[in-house]
């Protein structure tokens, strides 16, 4: 069943996944062989519509893939603005870190994604924290040459 779940993600199948966690709402919460959750899946690859439908069964949204990883690490990395703000609606929370330190924020300051920084930052993302190098979101924009993020960044430090 856990096998069908994850290929009703990856096929954008709604009917089988919502029937597979209407019927069995505990499979929201198995992994793969990454470490990664159903919505851990669905967010990484941009699927907006489905991570809609796996947000409707409780779950913990801050699920850490093998990495450390979120949800909405990955959606910084990524740049999807719309599953950020939707991860960030229904309560992620930006100053999780993963096992090397890296926040959301760190992943977006990294990647460049000035508008999910803003975002983070307006539910309290902590732009203070640092990773296990010792830097700052600030500091990995510095490092990118990332003007912008950096002045977003050091502006409204928390």
């Amino acid at each position: 069943m856990k096998e069908q779940l994850f290929n009703a993600i990856r096929q954008e199948n709604f009917s089988e996944l919502e029937k597979l966690l209407t019927n069995n709402p505990e499979l929201v919460s198995t992994k793969d062989l990454r470490g990664s959750t159903p919505l851990l899946l669905a967010t990484y690859y941009g699927l907006y519509e489905i991570s809609e439908v796996i947000l409707k069964f409780p779950q913990n949204i801050d699920e850490q893939d093998a990495s450390g990883n979120t949800a909405l690490m990955g959606v910084c990395f990524k740049g999807f603005d719309h599953i950020a703000k939707l991860l960030l609606e229904n309560g992620a929370n930006p100053n999780i870190t993963n096992f090397n330190g890296a926040t959301a924020l760190i992943f977006a300051a990294t990647f460049g994604r000035k508008g999910i920084a803003g975002l983070l930052m307006e539910k309290s993302a902590n732009t203070s924290l640092k990773d296990d190098k010792g830097l700052t979101a600030a500091d990995h924009a510095k490092m990118q040459g990332l003007r912008e993020m950096v002045e977003l960044l050091e502006n409204k430090k928390h």
